[in-house]
């Protein structure tokens, strides 16, 4: 089974509570709008509108307590869910509850030590690593017995390949499949669901315009170019990119340029750029595999919170 696949699983409990700091309430129903939870001292303007926390996880921390048990709401969730693993769960993923449709922001949080009166008892909490924080894309009322649904969410790469030769096979590419390599390398240990796919153009402007319109229309996260970012008269790729960006990001491309041009000032040449289309990243990369290996290792430190604020994540 494609862990893609939507899971189901039921609501046990929905909580509230008027104080910020203390446990929830279990209540007969709650009201989900643009700012979170109706009466919920976390509703707000902000990405951790609604929490949520399963019943699995409270079991193994009830069991872990020498015999304390603990209950739905005791850990400030709003919602407790059962059948619904969570540890699984990604950022930007979706929960389904009838109408009401919730988008993951924040996996987890900073624990409150001493603020938090279950860690006051216990020593530790478990919310900080098992929670999940969302914001509402669209409201209405949840109950206890409510199916919810969890769709997740692909991480799609797109990797395009500019070079006449290449697209013609007079040679192998061999700078995109490095390109996707790194990507690859990226998306381990995290809870992404990598989609990477890849394709060889030649040097035409009106065809990579519409593979990158085709890519943000699409719901492509990031992609990466490589080739065609020099002087030469079929270098166009930064120009098609420049055309279609809603915001320019020239502190990276800047950066690499520099370090790298300080031992080799042809680097300096490069056009290089990145580039926000909506929600979606672009990088172009000059065609070596030297370069591909240059340039993303500096691109990835960053990746992260790119992702995470294009999308409109506050992760602090």
């Amino acid at each position: 089974m494609s862990e893609n696949l939507p899971v189901t699983g039921e609501i046990m409990s929905v909580n509230r509570s008027v104080e910020k700091g203390t446990s929830k309430t279990p209540v007969p129903e709650i009201v989900v709008n643009a700012l979170g939870v109706e009466g919920d001292a976390h509703a707000g303007a902000w990405h951790r509108q609604v929490s949520l926390l399963s019943m699995e996880s409270i079991d193994r921390f009830s069991a872990a307590a020498s015999g304390r048990r603990f209950a739905c709401g005791d850990f400030a969730e709003n919602i407790t869910t059962r059948g619904i693993d969570l540890g699984r769960v990604a950022l930007l993923d979706r929960f389904s509850i009838g109408s009401v449709e919730l988008e993951v922001t924040q996996l987890g949080k900073k624990c409150h030590g001493d603020g938090c009166a279950i860690y006051q008892e216990v020593g530790r909490c478990v919310m900080p690593k098992e929670g999940i924080f969302c914001r509402v894309v669209r409201g209405g009322a949840v109950r206890a017995g409510d199916v919810i649904v969890h769709a997740a969410r692909p991480f799609r790469v797109l990797v395009v390949t500019l070079s006449d030769r290449a697209s013609r096979g007079d040679y192998a590419d061999l700078s995109g499949p490095r390109a996707v390599h790194h990507m690859e390398a990226f998306c381990v240990g995290k809870r992404w669901r990598p989609q990477i796919e890849s394709m060889v153009l030649p040097d035409d402007a009106e065809r990579l315009r519409a593979a990158l319109l085709s890519a943000r229309d699409g719901g492509v996260d990031v992609v990466v170019t490589t080739g065609g970012t020099g002087i030469g008269p079929r270098d166009i790729t930064p120009d098609v990119v420049m055309s279609l960006a809603d915001k320019l990001i020239p502190g990276i491309m800047e950066h690499i340029r520099l370090a790298f041009g300080a031992q080799k000032p042809n680097a300096l040449l490069s056009r290089s750029v990145a580039a926000v289309l909506g929600r979606m990243v672009v990088y172009t990369l000059p065609g070596s595999v030297k370069a591909v290996d240059e340039y993303m290792g500096e691109i990835v430190k960053t990746l992260d919170h790119v992702i995470f604020t294009v999308n409109g994540l506050d992760t602090h």
